[in-house]
């Protein structure tokens, strides 16, 4: 019969495998070093099979997990300079965790951390899941899921290798264009930005996509995307757009891949001479607090990124109450708020 919990020592754990308290102290507190693996694994697996329980600690499988889970950044972020949208979602995530006793823990960016310290440190630490924010490299998941499966990416979806949850673009576009078309306005323009991800691919489609049945389709060199996707990337895309304008044929609405595209392609129109929303509507893909911190307040369309945090976490946890292995891929409803940047389209 399995002993309970903690009337399991570690002084008996090392008397019946005839080893020292010092080395079944290092293996259950997760060191590897200088420890072969046979040793490690038949410590551990006889710990378990006592029904040893560290504190902090629960049983997973075969393992124990601590009730932390990880989290990792897409490449190009740090916790410094992290995208607005992302900041919300760790938020979320955070407290969905916290609501069941776990905790999240930074890991670090894709770009700044070896796969095989990454594994190592994954195996070390026993944690009991990891998120992952943001698109990053295949092979970079295929790698750490060899040391932890418990796994769901956010804002971008790899089927049959982990869970995901994902907002529903396609209705947000959508959202914005009838919003736009409600308004009268006819001319579109596009400010993409991270042009290298699936995002902002995937938002540009859309926007195709939503004002086909309505029979318009942009002008090419109204349809810009570079390399960033922060506030100074909205502001160079926007003197890009205004240096291919006329005078009297322009775009009178602009949809912009993020929150913080659009603050800085408001704020190039302003310092301009540009009036917002009389002259030109700006919207956003965006549900954050860029779009509400300083006016003019920016309309945007997207799902709440709390709860896509939120729901990440309860995908992880659902590890705790199922046996299964089955992958969910999530979409998030989105929904269109209006407010000072989209207004009536005035006649060019």
């Amino acid at each position: 019969m399995k002993s309970s919990g903690r009337r399991v020592s570690q002084q008996k754990i090392a008397a019946d495998l005839g080893v020292s308290q010092a080395l079944v102290s290092l293996v259950l507190n997760g060191k590897r070093e200088n420890i072969s693996r046979e040793s490690y694994e038949r410590i551990w697996n006889y710990a378990l099979k006592l029904g040893y329980r560290p504190k902090g600690m629960q049983a997973s499988g075969n393992h124990l997990a601590t009730q932390n889970v990880g989290f990792i950044l897409r490449a190009g972020l740090r916790l410094h300079t992290q995208s607005n949208f992302f900041s919300h979602v760790q938020h979320g995530l955070h407290e969905g965790l916290l609501a069941h006793g776990y905790h999240s823990v930074f890991l670090g960016s894709e770009d700044d951390l070896g796969v095989r310290a990454l594994q190592q440190k994954l195996r070390e630490h026993h944690l009991f899941g990891l998120a992952i924010l943001g698109q990053v490299q295949e092979k970079f998941l295929k790698a750490i899921k060899s040391a932890q499966e418990n796994i769901v990416a956010i804002s971008v979806s790899y089927p049959g290798l982990c869970h995901s949850v994902m907002p529903n673009e396609n209705q947000a576009l959508r959202q914005l264009v009838e919003h736009l078309l409600g308004l009268g306005h006819r001319e579109f323009a596009w400010l993409g930005g991270d042009k290298g991800l699936h995002y902002n691919i995937r938002r540009r489609a859309a926007l195709l996509d939503a004002m086909e049945p309505h029979g318009i389709k942009p002008q090419p060199k109204f349809m810009v995307d570079i390399d960033a996707g922060d506030r100074l990337a909205g502001w160079r895309s926007a003197e890009t757009m205004i240096e291919r304008m006329g005078k009297k044929s322009f775009p009178t609405a602009w949809v912009c891949a993020n929150g913080l595209m659009a603050r800085g392609a408001v704020n190039c129109l302003t310092q301009k001479g540009w009036r917002v929303p009389e002259q030109i509507s700006v919207v956003a893909v965006d549900a954050t607090r860029v779009c509400v911190e300083e006016h003019p307040q920016i309309t945007g369309a997207h799902a709440d990124p709390e709860k896509i945090g939120g729901k990440a976490a309860e995908l992880l946890l659902k590890k705790t109450r199922e046996t299964d292995e089955s992958l969910a891929d999530v979409i998030m409803p989105t929904q269109l708020t209006v407010r000072e940047t989209s207004g009536p389209a005035r006649p060019v």
